[in-house]
């Protein structure tokens, strides 16, 4: 009998927790970062190199998964773990935000979102039960409800468009999830809401109030870090975090970099998905605990000194700047490949260590001591010419 779906409270330090979740296919420790596998694959990376990081569980995409090689091909194989041959948890993105950044090929209405395929252009509907369907095609631990996400800034009436459009999708794909057929194998799988609302914080109450009464087995904040400042995200995050169940997860979707990851986590977030450590990685940039380093840099072709001698990954330690530097200068796929390694262990590290914080009581500590090394690093790359560019 799989696991039933559960999330234990472990610790608690101010905003910030620490816990467990429970699914059929293993443990996640939270706080965690989720690597993003959108189309069922880590960019550039192995699968044994992902879980070797510490990742508890990838995330993988609704969207490009049901075009291509398409839910139900995927269910006739197994399903996605089987297929990926990934034996720990996967949580699936509904394709809400990838469907609205295809804002000149699509079409939203009350029934459903209808789209252009980016890969062949034939149209392709998807409405709340549908993602829902596919998403148990897909057999994921963990779904996400069909949200329409508005890229900000937006007008006031259109981010309320949004957002009660997405509070009806989140009835209908909690009757979906719930009458799903058997064959689904429904057991310990899980639905998460989306808080909707843009930057409006008293349309994000309503969001989150709205869908803690429908009731889920976790929730996300979504529609942030779409065009909106930092400083506008962080109050949204602080200002919705308490608003949410404790005794439920709470998931901030698409962010972010390290700072914001442990600004999120002292504000009361569980989990987190982004590309950055993996797409930075292909284009050379390591995140390192001084800091990000910029290999495409000059000065590092005669550097004999790995990124970081002390690191727990093997390609922090074992390969030398001057060769990192090399292999991008020389257009070798090698080289993002293993900056992206490098950058999968520091997000897991970062967070290990967010959790073992929690637990001592020093989370605060331990969020400044992390930006006083950042902040130095930062100050030596600008006097050094090292700078840094984060994608």
């Amino acid at each position: 009998m799989p696991e039933p779906f559960s999330f234990r409270l472990i610790a608690t330090d101010g905003a910030a927790r620490a816990g467990e979740i429970a699914t059929p296919h293993g443990m996640v420790r939270t706080p965690a970062f989720m690597p993003v596998g959108t189309q069922g694959a880590i960019k550039g990376v192995h699968h044994d190199d992902v879980r070797a990081s510490g990742a508890d569980i990838m995330l993988a995409n609704t969207y490009h998964l049901m075009l291509r090689p398409s839910a139900e091909r995927v269910a006739a194989l197994g399903g996605l773990h089987t297929l990926m041959s990934w034996p720990l948890p996967i949580i699936t993105d509904s394709g809400g935000f990838q469907v609205m950044s295809l804002s000149a090929l699509r079409k939203v209405t009350e029934a459903s979102v209808t789209f252009r395929s980016h890969l062949d252009g034939t149209m392709v509907e998807l409405s709340p039960e549908r993602a829902v369907e596919v998403q148990s095609l897909l057999g994921s631990d963990i779904a996400m409800q069909l949200d329409e996400c508005v890229r900000l800034p937006a007008e006031p009436a259109e981010i309320v468009r949004a957002m009660e459009l997405s509070l009806r999708w989140a009835e209908r794909c909690k009757r979906a999830f719930e009458s799903a057929p058997d064959r689904f194998q429904k057991i310990g799988r899980a639905l998460f809401a989306i808080v909707q609302g843009g930057d409006d914080l008293k349309l994000r109450e309503r969001s989150a109030r709205a869908l803690t009464d429908i009731g889920f087995q976790g929730y996300a904040l979504g529609g942030l870090a779409v065009g909106e400042t930092r400083e506008v995200m962080l109050d949204i995050v602080a200002a919705c975090a308490p608003m949410l169940p404790v005794d439920q997860p709470r998931y901030l979707m698409g962010v972010g970099t390290p700072a914001d990851l442990l600004e999120a986590v002292g504000r009361g977030i569980d989990m987190f998905d982004c590309v950055l450590p993996t797409r930075n990685g292909r284009h050379g940039l390591a995140f390192t605990r001084f800091g990000p380093i910029n290999i495409k840099n000059a000065h590092h072709a005669d550097d004999p000194r790995p990124l970081d001698a002390e690191s727990r990954c093997p390609a922090a330690r074992n390969f030398s700047r001057a060769y990192l530097h090399h292999l991008f200068r020389a257009g070798e796929t090698l080289g993002g490949t293993l900056l992206s390694i490098v950058n999968l262990y520091y997000y897991q590290d970062l967070l290990a260590a967010a959790r073992a914080a929690i637990a001592a009581g020093r989370f605060a500590d331990y969020r400044a001591q992390s930006f006083v090394q950042w902040r130095d690093k930062r100050d030596r790359a600008e006097s050094s010419s090292d700078g840094v560019k984060i994608i």
